[in-house]
Parts: structure tokens; sequence; C-alpha cells
């Protein structure tokens, strides 16, 4: 099961200097919406793969999906359902929203969210732990729903930079401590699938036109039981590239933004 991590198109809080976070009515600027456009192409054959999208409950996740699900319906037929799941909203940053980034760099707490994240609970609001717990859980449980029956659907969920970088860093096994050092930038897409033993990270912030990953062969029912899980290891030295899958180069890192 594949899902492909859409972080929203640039907003108008992007390049306000202001944390937005949950304040309503953030919309998405010009090339944000351009971007938003520009997403169903990027997406490329894989467009008749997806099986559902859910979306964060924020207007800007809202208007970039739209145009992905009118593409859809226009060239397959098909009405994919949208999902709303709140589990998918930005981090409830509390008595920050809405203030200049300018004036949180002299907090306290803004050392703690670079350096130790996993630590840092903004005043009022909620901490990036909780973050990482309700954000893994949404996804995983998704993925599970929306997987299809045979496990091997694509389907889309579109939310918010440091919600997008704490499913990540949980996916790469990684602390949370750690995050930081993932770029998500605004329109990105990034590639998990989720395996019967382990998530599999196939692209980190891609602005390019990306390849999904091949599911895995189904086991044969003959097969000796202590390859039970073959199919579904990690490449011993490398995947080999035979699934004739063009690899994209990825995205150059920047800064990502707020929101």
């Amino acid at each position: 099961m594949t899902v492909i991590l859409v972080r929203h198109g640039r907003s108008v809080a992007n390049t306000s200097g202001v944390l937005a976070g949950r304040t309503p009515g953030v919309a998405l600027d010009d090339k944000g919406r351009s971007q938003a456009a520009e997403l169903v192409n990027r997406l490329g054959p894989c467009v008749e793969q997806i099986t559902a999208v859910a979306r964060s409950p924020l207007q800007r996740c809202g208007e970039t999906v739209a145009p992905l699900l009118a593409a859809i319906a226009e060239q397959t037929g098909r009405r994919v359902p949208e999902v709303v799941v709140d589990d998918l909203a930005e981090v409830d940053y509390g008595s920050w929203t809405n203030r200049p980034i300018k004036d949180l760099l002299a907090e306290p707490l803004w050392k703690v969210v670079q350096q130790h994240p996993s630590a840092a609970v903004f005043p009022e609001g909620e901490g990036l732990s909780q973050v990482q717990a309700r954000a893994v859980a949404a996804i995983r449980r998704l993925d599970r729903e929306l997987g299809g029956e045979d496990g091997s659907g694509v389907w889309i969920a579109c939310s918010h930079g440091d919600v997008i970088k704490s499913v990540i860093s949980d996916a790469m096994g990684a602390h949370l401590d750690t995050f930081q050092r993932i770029v998500i930038e605004p329109a990105s897409i990034s590639i998990v699938r989720y395996g019967a033993t382990r998530p599999y990270v196939q692209t980190v912030n891609n602005t390019a036109v990306i390849s999904i990953p091949s599911p895995p062969p189904k086991k044969s029912h003959d097969a000796p039981s202590h390859n039970a899980t073959a199919e579904d290891d990690a490449t011993i030295g490398g995947e080999t590239g035979t699934d004739n899958t063009p690899r994209p180069a990825t995205s150059a890192q920047a800064p990502a933004g707020r929101g």
C-alpha cells in the first residue's frame, strides 16, 4: 500500500512572515494555485491508480487537491472519495498562532523546537510528539482502509510541512528529534509504501514528476513457510532497477517555509 504525501501549495501565509497555523481562511496564493494545477501532470500515469484523496480540513489543502480530483474524474470517469481527516491538520501552535516569525525567534521554546522537538509543547497548543502520534496513526489507519482489496492501491494524503516531516521520520525509523533534518517544500511529493514488515520511503520532497514503486510480487501458495515475507524484504545491495520505472532526480533541498 502506497501513500503519496503532498504538502499543500504555497499559501498567502507562507510569504507573510506570520505563523498562520490553523487560522481559517488561509488560501493558496497565485503560485500555490499554479502548483496545484501542475500537481496533476507531476503525478503522471499514477493518476489512474489513485483510490482516494485524504486531506487536512484546512482551506489550503482543499484548494491543492481540487484540480487533482477534477482531473481524475475527467481522465478516468471515476470520482474518487475525498476524505477530510482532522488528524492531518496543521500543528496547533496555540498562542504562537498569527505571531510574526521574527518575534518567535527570541522565544526560549524556539531553540527546543529546533534542537529537541520531541520535548516541544506550544503554549496553549499541542506538542510535536502529539502531532506525530496523531498523524502517524491516521496515515497507517487510512493506508489499511484505502489500499484497495489486494492492498496494492495508491492514495493521496495532503497535509502540512511539520505533519509530513513527522510521518516520514516515523517511516524512516528515526527519532522525532531528527525530523528538522527533513525538508518538505510547498507542493512537494513524498512517497511511503507500507509493507508487511516495515515502511519503505520511496521519495522525499520531490518537486518534479514522480515514479511509483511497483507492488511486491504476489506470494506463491507453494512457497515454503520460511519465505513467507521474502517478497516484502529489502533488496540486499540496493534496488536493481529492473522494474523499468524511471527515477527522477530528487529536488534540491530548500527551506520549507511556514504552514
